[in-house]
C-alpha cells in the first residue's frame, strides 16, 4: 500500500481508503448502498488492514449513525491500528440545532459520534457543509477546543467552495486555530469540476483531497454502455438524482476510452478509473465502497500497477470538458436550504 501525507499535515493516509456508508444502510439513499451488518463489516475490515488499507471515513447522517455504530463494533479491539475520519454538520434532526456548525451542534455531534464509534478520538473530523449562519471565528474556536481536549486530531472540510475554505483558513491563521488539511470532493472521469478551483486552492494552501463517488456514482463500472438501458439492478434506478448530473453522451466517450485502457492493462474498468484518481495533483486518498468482499478484493486492485503517460493522456481527453462559470459545490450546497441563506 501506498501512503500519501494528509495534505500539509503530519498524518500519513492510505492511497486507498474504505468508505463506510455501505455500513447498516438504510432509507432512500444508504439502503441502496449496501447494509452490512457488523460481522460483515468485520470481515471487510480485515480484509482492508490486510491490504494496508486502514482509513475508514463515515459521517453521523450516514443512515442516522448507524454506519458510526456499525463501524465501531467492525473496529473493536484495534482502534490503535485504524484512523478514522467521520463528518458532521448537515442535519440529524428536525430541531433549531440539529443542523450546522454552532459551537453547542459541534461539540454535541462530536460526543455523539465518539460514543457511536466507542472510542476517545477522532483522526479526522470534516465539516460536510459551510454553515453561512454561524461565524467562521464559532466554529474555529469550538474545532481548537475539540483538538486541545484531544477528542479531534485533524480537522478538514467537505462540499465547501474556495472563497469559504479561504475564509476560514484566514481566520484560523489569524487567530492561530487548527487549520483544515483534508478536502473531501466529488471527483471522477465524469466529474472533473474539482480541478477547476478547488485543486488549485489545495495545492497552494496544503488541503488534500479525499475523493468520494471515484467511480461517478456507479456510472464507470462498466455496466452502462452505449445503446443499452439501464440495467435493471443499478442503484442509479433509485438515487441518481441524489448524485451530480453526467452527460450522457460524454460518459460513453469515457468508457470507450476506458474499454481500451482496460484491454491493454489486463485490468477492469472500475481498476482503470480508480488508478486515474491515483495520479491525479493534491488526491491524498481516494475512497472506495464495497457492498461485499468480492467488490472490495476489485477495487483494491486498482494499485500496485501504472498507467502509462499515454494512457493518461487518452482518458484526460475523453473526459476534458470546459469549464462553465462555477457550479459545483454550488450545486450541492442548493440542497442546504438550512444552513445557506437564499440567494435572489
Amino acid at each position: 500500500m501506498e501512503y500519501r501525507r494528509l495534505g500539509a499535515s503530519g498524518l500519513n493516509v492510505p492511497v486507498l481508503s474504505f468508505g463506510a456508508g455501505t455500513f447498516g444502510g438504510s432509507g432512500p439513499l444508504f439502503g441502496h448502498w449496501g447494509n452490512s451488518d457488523a460481522a460483515e463489516a468485520r470481515r471487510l475490515v480485515d480484509i482492508c488492514l490486510e491490504a494496508g488499507v486502514n482509513l475508514f471515513d463515515t459521517a453521523d447522517v450516514y443512515s442516522n449513525g448507524a454506519s458510526e455504530e456499525v463501524l465501531g463494533e467492525a473496529i473493536k479491539g484495534r482502534r490503535d491500528q485504524v484512523l478514522i475520519s467521520t463528518k458532521t454538520s448537515l442535519p440529524m434532526g428536525d430541531g433549531p440545532n440539529d443542523a450546522g456548525s454552532s459551537r453547542p451542534r459541534l461539540i454535541k455531534a462530536t460526543e455523539d459520534a465518539l460514543r457511536r464509534l466507542g472510542t476517545d478520538h477522532i483522526d479526522l473530523l470534516q465539516l460536510h457543509a459551510f454553515d453561512a449562519f454561524t461565524p467562521v471565528e464559532e466554529v474555529l474556536a469550538t474545532l481548537d477546543t475539540l483538538v486541545q481536549s484531544g477528542k479531534v486530531r485533524y480537522v478538514g472540510v467537505s462540499n465547501f467552495s474556495g472563497w469559504q475554505i479561504m475564509k476560514s483558513l484566514a481566520s484560523a491563521d489569524k487567530h492561530g486555530w487548527p487549520r483544515h488539511v483534508a478536502n473531501q470532493v466529488y471527483y471522477s472521469l465524469v466529474g472533473r469540476d474539482y480541478e477547476w478551483d478547488l485543486m488549485p486552492l489545495g495545492l497552494d494552501q496544503g488541503l488534500g483531497a479525499l475523493v468520494w463517488s471515484p467511480l461517478g456514482w456507479g456510472r464507470l463500472t462498466g455496466k452502462i454502455r452505449r445503446g443499452q438501458p439501464l440495467p435493471a439492478g443499478s442503484r442509479l434506478n433509485d438515487t441518481a438524482s441524489f448524485g451530480p448530473p453526467v452527460d450522457d453522451e460524454k460518459l460513453y466517450d469515457i468508457v470507450d476510452a476506458l474499454d481500451e485502457v482496460a484491454a491493454e492493462t489486463g485490468k477492469t474498468l472500475p481498476q482503470v478509473a480508480l488508478n486515474w484518481l491515483t495520479t491525479r495533483p493534491t488526491v491524498s486518498s481516494v475512497i472506495i465502497g464495497a457492498r461485499n468482499e468480492e467488490q472490495l478484493r476489485q477495487n483494491l486492485g486498482a494499485i500496485g500497477w501504472t498507467l502509462t503517460v499515454e494512457q493518461i493522456a487518452r482518458l484526460d481527453k475523453a473526459s476534458a470538458v470546459t469549464a462553465p462559470y462555477p457550479r459545483f459545490p454550488y450545486h450541492r450546497q442548493e440542497g442546504f436550504a438550512r444552513l445557506n441563506p437564499p440567494v435572489v
